[in-house]
């Protein structure tokens, strides 16, 4: 196995693998990247058994061939090289060489047919979107997945494909995400599938804001996403995932509207005095405005006053802060509506003019 590649060109791929390789393993294979050459083309491929992702390359002078390479000192060796230097790759024997001008590192390998690949499964259904869109979509809810819940199915985010249209949707319990993005011309069942909490992080990471289509297959245990150069695949949550559309308040006929970053502020402001535990801020609603409350166990207080449009006058209501500006902070808009039942009742959060992405947070009582 031999080939020659620029730096800059060697560096994507493996940005895009190497995060799926898990520092900790009980295989050392898994610790290392199986590195193939076939037709002028070289491809990095790195699992943990429940992820894997390929990445690929043209190089220059390729030797077809396949070894595994510890993966994580092949990219740092490489990040460490110079701007536009061409590196030279080279398998002798059980090493493999890698020269950059005046630089040479050898590195331990092992066996390619040790290197485990995730099964060959056949996509039951595919769709296809932007790049940009599906990142929107998890860039916009992946903040309420749980972390390490006893109740592994809220460890991940639902694709709920229905229709023309694919949401994504997150919960942990205290409070919910849901966005929505359009799937223009295209014919199918309605399908669930259950993405693991890492899968979730990689394809956050691994996606771009670009208009570059996307393809997704949804077999019965795995998807597949499928990226220009990259393709990326998880298994899934064999888990069922909570009714979220029940979670969405009913009758909620009282509304706030005030401009989004102004209340990010305040919220901001005012958490500086909140109750350290609990991160509690109250909300109250009268005479044209909206108002921050906080205090803490040394009996300090912090008030912010903002205008709004209500519909409702003396409701109040309480919330962890930090869930209420992590919901601000998944919107766009410059307005944004809150919509609530009464003082004790979960609250719907999206932008005042487009509800394509929603929030559903639960009080606290303080």
């Amino acid at each position: 196995m031999r080939f020659q590649i620029q730096r800059e060109a060697i560096l994507k791929p493996l940005q895009a693998v190497v995060g799926v390789v898990e520092k900790r393993q009980t295989l050392p294979v898994l610790s290392n990247l199986l590195v193939s050459v076939t037709a002028g083309r070289v491809a990095f491929t790195g699992t943990d058994l429940q992820l894997e992702m390929v990445a690929q390359a043209g190089v220059e002078g390729g030797q077809d061939g396949e070894v595994t390479v510890p993966a994580r000192k092949l990219f740092d060796i490489c990040k460490a090289l110079p701007e536009g230097a061409p590196i030279h790759v080279e398998q002798q024997g059980e090493r493999v060489v890698v020269k950059a001008g005046r630089s040479r590192f050898v590195l331990a390998t092992l066996p390619a047919s040790e290197f485990p690949a995730l099964e060959n499964r056949e996509a039951v259904d595919s769709l296809t979107l932007g790049q940009g869109s599906l990142k929107e979509l998890i860039d916009r809810v992946a903040f309420a997945m749980a972390i390490q819940d006893v109740r592994f199915y809220l460890n991940g985010m639902l694709f709920d494909v229905r229709g023309d249209s694919l949401r994504a949707v997150a919960t942990d319990g205290h409070r919910l995400a849901m966005c929505e993005a359009a799937l223009p011309d295209r014919e199918g069942s309605d399908r669930q599938i259950l993405l693991p909490r890492k899968a979730v992080l990689e394809l956050q990471r691994l996606l771009e804001n670009v208009d570059e289509p996307v393809t997704l297959e949804l077999g019965r245990s795995h998807l597949r996403v499928r990226r220009q150069d990259v393709v990326f695949t998880s298994n899934l949550i064999d888990g069922r995932f909570p009714d979220y559309e029940a979670v969405m308040p009913v009758g909620a006929d009282k509304q706030v509207t005030v401009e989004r970053e102004a209340l990010r502020d305040a919220l901001g402001r005012a958490a500086i005095l909140s109750n350290e535990k609990y991160r509690g801020v109250r909300l109250e609603v009268g005479n044209g405005q909206l108002r921050v409350v906080a205090h803490n166990a040394e009996q300090e207080e912090a008030v912010e006053e903002l205008e709004a449009q209500a519909n409702a006058e003396g409701l109040q209501i309480s919330f962890n802060v930090n869930y209420v500006l992590e919901a601000l902070g998944a919107l766009r808009g410059v307005r944004i509506a809150l919509r609530l039942r009464d003082g004790n009742s979960s609250c719907l959060i999206s932008d005042a003019e487009d509800d394509r992405s929603r929030h559903v947070i639960m009080p606290m009582r303080m």
